[in-house]
């Protein structure tokens, strides 16, 4: 992990959201920096090399297409801007945690 994947998970840990995250997870032939399984939550922490990706575009495309939420986040924000991290996380988890499962 680098160290913005290594603060985020700090927060992360320990069901510190009401759910559990895993490091590293596996999904659709993707690896997700940290999911949140049961609600289809996938939490990325990118650098510059990220910006205007044609492969996460295709990625989160397919993730998407298969029920999962994206949140992106510049390693930028991890560090200088944590509170906007945290509050869009819980926020994002709450709006999941209440749509309905059909």
């Amino acid at each position: 992990m680098n160290h913005a994947e290594v603060r985020l998970w700090w927060d992360l840990r320990g069901n510190q959201f009401g759910v559990k995250f895993r490091r590293q997870h596996v999904a659709c032939g993707y690896l997700l920096d940290f999911a949140c399984v049961p609600i289809k939550l996938d939490i990325e922490t990118d650098g510059s090399h990220h910006e205007d990706s044609p492969f996460d575009r295709n990625r989160d495309r397919l993730l998407q297409g298969h029920g999962w939420t994206i949140l992106r986040f510049w390693s930028w924000d991890v560090f200088h801007q944590d509170q906007m991290v945290i509050d869009t996380i819980s926020g994002t988890i709450e709006r999941l945690q209440r749509k309905p499962e059909f």
